[in-house]
């Protein structure tokens, strides 16, 4: 019977990537804040006044989720002017945090 080689510890193997990937976007998902950064760009780019018109935070607040976002690849920016238009790039993203309200409000009812 042959043995098989053990892993190499420093290697992951496929499952264990797309489990840190999983655990690295529900981490960027877990504040409330930046879900509703997600939603409120679904429907076109938007810069930071026109966030902070729909969302009731504070302009570093909305910046910091906004950087922490685009780090993670969510979020794209652009620049016009001395605005920054900013817009969903991961339709994952988009796709998963649906599935996830859409289910919470359907138990809620």
């Amino acid at each position: 019977m042959a043995k098989t080689a053990p892993p190499e510890d420093n290697v992951l193997t496929e499952s264990e990537e797309v489990f840190d990937k999983a655990a690295e976007l529900f981490r960027v998902m877990s504040a409330p804040m930046r879900l509703r950064i997600i939603s409120a760009l679904c429907n076109g780019e938007k810069n930071v006044g026109e966030l902070l018109a729909e969302i009731d935070t504070t302009q570093p607040n909305m910046s910091q989720h906004l950087n922490t976002l685009y780090q993670a690849g969510v979020v794209g920016k652009r620049r016009d002017g001395v605005q920054i238009y900013y817009r969903i790039i991961n339709d994952q993203v988009v796709t998963l945090c649906r599935a996830v309200c859409v289910q919470i409000a359907s138990e809620s009812d």
